[in-house]
């Protein structure tokens, strides 16, 4: 018996897309778009899905910090610098930020509960924010995309080894995203 990934893919990928969106996402938008290129989820619908879960999440995080802010930074003080950073460029680049904080390193998730303990309004933030969050899930998603095309021209026909690719992919992002943390935490620490 051989596990296959194109029915779980096709009952749960794009679900497992606006979920894992929410709070993160780069990862799981490049295995979208692998999915999307292998024909098993629809490329336009994907980055619709990845574009929703991320500006929704990140709203999360702007409605978090507007009624939260202050309690949270004094009780995680390791984010003050970053929300100084995020607030020094709201002041100065407004729009830029609330599109662009989605793809700056360390600031996915702080960045927009930063947004909301600054004056800027929730309809310019839901607008601005919708934007950045289609941008992203875009770019993400066409990596993957072309990540499967790359690999396909490379190694052939991907159905026979389609198992090792996804597997393989999913190995090289948990790592990833274990090694960040870790990296994380340890910068975290030499800064206390």
């Amino acid at each position: 018996m051989t596990f296959e990934f194109a029915p779980l893919i096709h009952k749960y990928g794009y679900i497992a897309t606006f979920v894992g969106t929410l709070f993160e996402g780069e990862s799981l938008l490049i295995l979208s778009g692998l999915a999307a290129h292998r024909g098993w989820l629809a490329l336009p619908v994907v980055i619709a899905v990845g574009a929703a879960g991320g500006a929704l999440g990140d709203l999360g995080f702007f409605l978090l910090g507007r009624y939260y802010g202050a309690k949270l930074l004094a009780r995680y003080p390791q984010y003050t610098a970053a929300a100084d950073r995020v607030r020094s460029m709201i002041e100065r680049y407004p729009a830029a930020t609330i599109l662009g904080v989605r793809f700056m390193y360390g600031l996915r998730t702080v960045g927009p509960a930063v947004i909301g303990t600054t004056r800027v309004s929730l309809p310019l933030f839901v607008v601005l924010n919708a934007v950045g969050a289609l941008v992203w899930s875009g770019c993400w998603v066409a990596a993957g995309y072309f990540v499967g095309k790359a690999a396909e021209q490379l190694l052939g026909d991907l159905a026979r080894i389609e198992r090792e690719v996804f597997g393989g992919a999913i190995i090289v992002i948990v790592i990833a995203i274990v090694s960040l943390r870790i990296w994380r935490t340890r910068e975290a620490q030499s800064r206390n």
